[in-house]
C-alpha cells in the first residue's frame, strides 16, 4: 500500500494517535544557501521523518508575509513566501510527504493579518464606518479629540493593544486592535465577510491535499461585547493560560467559527483533521475546543507547562484522559514547540519561567544541562507510552536545548523589541537544527548562513553524530516511536501502578512505564528492558531516568 492510499480509507481517524512532528520552515533546512529554511529544503530531508517513525508534519507558516512575526503575519493566505519557495514547491513537498506515508499539516493564522494584507491597507484608505474597515477591529480613541486608545488592553508582546492610524486627510484618527504586533491587526469575526474569506482559504489548501490545519490564537478570535478595559495580573499567562474571563481569550463565540470549518472538512474524504491552539485556564475548558462538531485536536498546554513533579504530572495526566475522554476526543501531549523554552532546558529551570519570556545571557535560574536533557528523555519517554496524540518540536529528537547565548544585536522576535529587551522572547527554541556535525552551518544549508546564531555545541547535536551513537537522544526517540506504533500505544487506556510517590508509573496492556522524578533509585525487580531514556545497568532505575519493560 503506497503513501496515498492508506489516505484515501474513510474512517480511520488517524489523528486520535497520530505523532506529529513540528516544522520550523525558517530553521529546518536551506536549500539555496541564504540562511532561511525553504520548502524545497523539507522535502530534501523528509526521508529523514519517515526513518524517525513519525506519522504527520505540522508546518509553521510559509504563507506570503512580511516576517514582522516569523510569518505569524500573513499578507496572502492563498500563496507560498518567496522566501519559502513558491506553490510548486509546496505541491512537491506534499507529494514526497504523501508518498512517504507522512500526512501534512498546514499553520492558519485567523486571529490577525499582517498589515500589509490588501485588506487591512483598503481599510486604512477607506475610513471610518466603511466596509472596508468592518473588518476589523477599528474604533474612535476615548478623551476629547480620541487621543486615548478605546480601552487599556495589553498586547501579548508588550506595549499597548491598539494603534491609532493617521486618515487620508493627514488628521489623526481610529484606532486599532492588535493582541499581537502592531503589524498584526485583528480581524473581526463578527463580521460574515471575514467567515466567509476563511471558508475559502481552507478549501483552497485542501483542494490542494493538506491533511489539516493548526489554528494559530484558536482563542482570540473573538472579544466581549463592548471591549471593557481589563488588566491582567502580573503573574498572569500572556496567552492566557493561567486566568478565567479574559475578554480577548476563550470566548463562547469561538466555538461556532469551529462548527463551521468542521462542516466544510467534512466535505473532503480523509479524515481531514484541525488542532486548536487554545490557552485556556482548565482542561474541562480546553475540551470543549474538541467537542464532536468543532475541532478534532487541540494541544495540552497544561501538560506542556507541568513542572517537573510526579504527584502534579500525575494528576494532569489523570485530568486529560478524563476531561478529552468526557467529550469523545483524545488527549494530546506536547513537550516542545516554536513558542516555548525547548524542554531539554525547560524542565531543569529552577526559577519561575513564564511563557514567552525565554532565556538569554542573563537569565537566572540556568539548568545544569546534564539534568536538564536527563529530564527531557525520561519525560519523552513517558509521553510517547500515553494513548492519544504526540507532537514533537523539529530538534527536541536530537536533545537540543534552548540557545540562551544569541547577542541581543541578532535576536529576531518582536517581544524582545516591545519589551524593550526585558523578555529575551522565542528566538532560542527557533535556531537552527544541526544535520551534518562537520559541515557549513551544520548541515542546515552549504554556506553557513543562519538567520538566528548556532551555538558551537551545536555540533555534538547533529543528526549524522547522533546516527552514530547507539546511547544518542535520536536512538531513543526511534526506539519510542518503533515500539510505540509495533504496541499501539496511541489507543487504548492505561493502568496505573504504585512505585512510590516520586514515580509516574503505569502499564500499558503487558508494557510497563515507570519514570523516576525523585532523589534515590527506584527497584523494578526481575524485569526485560525494551528501552531506558538513560543506559544504566542493574534493575535499580536512577533518578530522571525512564524505562519501559516488561515483567519476567
Amino acid at each position: 500500500m503506497t503513501g496515498l492510499e492508506q489516505f484515501a480509507a474513510p474512517g480511520a481517524q488517524w489523528w486520535r494517535s497520530a505523532v506529529i512532528y513540528q516544522i520550523y520552515p525558517r530553521s529546518f533546512a536551506d536549500s539555496t544557501g541564504s540562511g532561511v529554511g525553504d520548502l524545497p529544503g523539507i522535502t530534501s530531508r523528509l526521508a529523514a521523518l519517515e526513518e524517525l517513525g513519525v506519522d504527520a508534519i505540522w508546518l509553521s507558516p510559509f504563507m506570503t508575509s512580511p516576517q514582522k512575526d516569523a510569518g505569524y503575519d500573513v499578507a496572502d493566505y492563498r500563496d507560498v513566501d518567496p522566501l519559502f519557495g513558491t506553490l510548486d514547491d509546496f505541491d512537491a513537498m506534499l507529494a514526497e510527504a504523501h508518498a512517504r506515508g507522512i500526512r501534512v499539516i498546514v499553520d492558519l493564522v485567523p486571529n490577525h493579518s499582517s498589515d500589509r494584507h490588501p485588506w487591512f491597507q483598503q481599510a486604512l484608505a477607506a475610513g471610518p464606518g466603511s466596509p472596508e474597515r468592518a473588518r476589523y477591529i477599528f474604533r474612535d480613541g476615548r478623551g476629547e479629540n480620541g487621543d486615548l486608545p478605546p480601552n487599556n488592553w495589553e498586547s501579548v508582546f508588550g506595549g499597548g493593544m491598539w494603534e491609532r492610524v493617521v486618515e487620508a486627510d493627514g488628521t489623526p484618527g481610529q484606532w486599532y486592535l492588535h493582541i499581537f504586533d502592531v503589524t498584526q491587526p485583528d480581524f473581526d469575526w463578527t463580521n460574515p465577510e471575514v467567515r466567509a474569506e476563511f471558508r475559502s482559504v481552507l478549501r483552497f489548501w485542501l483542494d490542494r491535499g493538506v491533511d489539516g490545519f493548526r489554528v494559530d490564537v484558536a482563542h482570540g478570535m473573538i472579544k466581549t461585547d463592548g471591549l471593557p478595559d481589563y488588566m491582567p495580573p502580573v503573574e498572569a499567562d500572556s496567552m492566557g493560560g493561567g486566568e478565567a474571563d479574559v475578554p480577548y481569550w476563550g470566548q463562547d463565540g469561538v466555538h461556532d467559527i469551529y462548527r463551521d470549518w468542521h462542516r466544510v472538512l467534512a466535505e473532503y474524504d480523509g479524515d481531514r483533521a484541525l488542532c486548536g491552539e487554545a490557552w485556556l485556564p482548565t482542561l474541562k475548558q480546553t475540551a470543549l475546543w474538541v467537542r464532536p462538531d468543532e475541532m478534532h485536536q487541540t494541544f495540552n498546554f497544561p501538560y506542556m507547562m507541568t513542572a517537573w513533579d510526579a504527584a502534579s504530572i500525575r494528576d494532569v495526566i489523570r485530568e486529560s484522559l478524563a476531561e478529552f475522554g468526557a467529550v469523545g476526543a483524545p488527549s494530546t501531549w506536547v513537550l516542545s514547540n516554536h513558542d516555548v523554552v525547548r524542554h531539554a532546558t525547560r524542565l531543569a529551570v529552577t526559577v519561575e519561567n513564564p511563557q514567552g519570556d525565554g532565556l538569554g545571557p542573563l537569565s537566572a535560574g540556568k539548568p545544569d544541562p546534564a539534568v536538564g536533557l536527563s529530564r527531557a528523555r525520561a519525560a519523552t519517554a513517558v509521553m510517547l507510552a500515553l494513548p492519544g496524540s504526540s507532537y514533537l518540536y523539529q530538534g527536541e529528537e536530537l536533545g537540543l536545548p534552548e540557545a540562551m547565548e544569541i547577542p541581543d544585536d541578532l535576536r529576531q522576535d518582536p517581544t524582545w523589541f516591545r519589551s524593550q529587551g526585558e523578555r529575551y522572547g522565542r528566538d532560542g527554541c527557533r535556531v537552527p537544527i544541526p544535520w551534518e556535525a562537520d559541515a557549513p552551518a551544520y548541515g542546515f544549508n552549504d554556506t553557513g548562513a543562519s538567520w538566528l546564531p548556532q551555538p558551537e555545541e551545536w555540533a555534538r547535536f547533529a543528526r549524522d553524530a547522533e546516527t552514530a551513537d547507539a546511547a544518542s537522544t535520536l536512538h531513543l526517540y526511534r526506539t519510542l516511536l518503533r515500539l510505540r506504533r509495533e504496541r499501539a500505544l496511541g489507543v487504548g487506556s492505561l493502568v496505573w501502578e504504585d512505585r512510590g510517590e516520586e514515580a509516574i508509573a503505569f502499564r500499558r496492556g503487558d508494557l510497563h512505564v515507570v519514570a523516576n522524578l525523585g532523589a534515590e533509585p527506584i527497584e523494578l525487580g526481575d524485569v526485560t528492558f525494551l528501552t531506558q531514556s538513560e543506559p544504566f545497568e542493574g534493575t535499580a532505575l536512577p533518578t530522571d531516568t525512564a524505562a519501559w519493560f516488561v515483567t519476567d
